[in-house]
């Protein structure tokens, strides 16, 4: 209730974070943790064997991904904490005060981890000169490989936590918050998936360097695809363990996100889904060790797009299933912790929001104290005309027939008992009324959120700050985030 709304109605908070996460971890797990301890591992062949392909090739594989994590990699990353500082800040700022050292430790091994490559690309050639100098340079990608492991290791506590802060909600330590029921299953399910996405890439971009030597080609995959197996089998064990640790409220919302209420249906098919596709790419990697040369480049092609297209999924689930909490328990997807609540349903979000334009609702002002409500209630999940479109959603449920303020204050009170995934509503009943008439005013004139804005105020000098931090020691500082 402290910052000011960020909006775009066309594409929605929720699919401006999403496009640019998954980007993000599709780059990260397949190029950055999965592909290079495969180049390392090219590199010792070619060490080993004295055959220069491997070594040119390993070159040629690195150079890709040094151009992929250093560029679209590095800056969707950023572009994640940027978004996710824009849209809901309150909850960003609750991770930090959890997790400041480990993100603090994050970026040192995040710097640690582009100076790595940098080094370890550019340095290629002139390692060449003797074995001794060779033995160093695969001793440096060896490093950065551990060291884009350990990024991803430290995020994913934070993704885990996220989901399930387990025993930080009465220990509050950092400790506590690291090692949360989710930190371990997660992290074996991304790693070994990176690994396996890493190896079949690899292979893929094998083919586009090896079509005149198919014999060398033969060697490459065989030797990937047996790297790539041994992580499969780890792979279908982790997934095992983290769907057995998922809480059943979120179980629970996966036919949402599936587009579809047929929760048994849509439960066992996702199963069936995944286990089909796991069982393909092992038939691949099976007969590429068994038979090498007798799989087709295409069916390579294939098994990573289902990589991609299931770890794609994977993000797009686990980010809605956790719903309606942003951090499991402790606060809603609205950036209002659960503990708030008490307060703002006595006094109403309005009274305590530091950027309102409108505290006191009449008769008067009702539908834009209503407009207000909204922004601070609804916008980190909900559009007027674009993605999640609050309209379309009232046009499916009420038609072409007038929609009346009186059945959508009734629904939007009671609404997260049938829809599980919404948080209740913040406000009290003034705020709540006013929410109806502002919504149902939406049937014949539905202006959109457009821009950055602070809640739909236009004019600089239309905002009140009479409300000050000092003023609002309840809300201001989240209560033992600082341990």
């Amino acid at each position: 209730m402290d910052f000011p709304i960020f909006h775009i109605d066309f594409i929605g908070n929720r699919l401006l974070i999403a496009v640019d996460a998954i980007l993000h971890v599709l780059i990260n797990h397949a190029f950055a943790v999965g592909a290079l301890p495969v180049v390392a591992l090219l590199e010792f062949f070619g060490m080993r064997s004295k055959d220069p392909r491997w070594d040119n090739l390993a070159y040629r594989l690195l150079k890709i991904i040094f151009i992929l994590t250093t560029t679209v990699g590095a800056l969707t990353g950023v572009g994640i904490w940027f978004s996710a500082a824009l849209v809901n800040p309150a909850a960003i700022g609750s991770l930090i005060r959890v997790f400041f050292w480990g993100w603090f430790t994050e970026w040192i091994v995040f710097v640690c981890e582009v100076s790595l490559i940098m080094a370890y690309f550019l340095s290629w050639q002139t390692a060449k000169r003797s074995p001794e100098s060779k033995l160093k340079h695969l001793r440096l990608g060896i490093f950065l490989a551990a060291f884009s492991w350990i990024t991803m290791a430290i995020i994913v506590a934070i993704l885990g936590f996220m989901m399930d802060p387990g025993s930080w909600l009465t220990e509050r330590t950092l400790l506590s918050g690291v090692l949360n029921p989710m930190y371990f299953p997660q992290l074996a399910l991304r790693t070994t998936l990176a690994m396996v996405m890493g190896g079949i890439t690899m292979i893929c971009l094998t083919y586009l360097y090896t079509r005149n030597d198919r014999e060398f080609r033969t060697l490459v995959t065989s030797a990937i695809s047996r790297w790539s197996g041994a992580w499969l089998v780890g792979l279908i064990l982790a997934s095992i363990w983290y769907y057995q640790v998922i809480p059943d409220h979120m179980l629970a919302n996966i036919p949402v996100a599936f587009a579809t209420q047929e929760y048994v249906r849509w439960n066992g098919r996702l199963k069936v889904l995944l286990i089909v596709g796991l069982i393909y790419v092992g038939r691949i990697l099976w007969v590429s060790v068994k038979r090498p040369g007798q799989v087709h480049g295409a069916k390579y092609l294939l098994s990573a797009v289902l990589l991609f297209a299931m770890l794609g999924q994977f993000e797009r689930v686990r980010e809605f299933i956790r719903k309606p909490f942003i951090i499991g328990n402790y606060m809603y997807a609205n950036g209002i912790r659960v503990e708030d609540y008490p307060l703002l349903q006595r006094d109403g979000i309005l009274q305590h929001a530091t950027y309102a334009g409108i505290r006191e609702i009449t008769a008067d002002n009702q539908a834009s104290a209503g407009r207000e409500v909204f922004e601070q209630a609804c916008t980190r999940c909900h559009t007027v005309n674009g993605v999640n479109s609050i309209r379309a959603q009232l046009k499916n449920m009420y038609g072409d027939k007038p929609w009346q303020s009186e059945a959508i204050a009734a629904y939007v009170e009671n609404m997260h008992g049938a829809r599980y995934f919404m948080p209740p509503f913040p406000g009290n009943k003034a705020e709540l009324n006013a929410l109806a008439v502002y919504l149902a005013s939406l049937q014949k004139r539905a202006a959109a959120f457009n821009g950055v804005q602070i809640n739909g105020i236009p004019k600089p000098d239309h905002i009140s700050t009479s409300i000050s931090y000092g003023n609002l020691p309840h809300l201001a500082t989240p209560h033992g985030e600082h341990h």
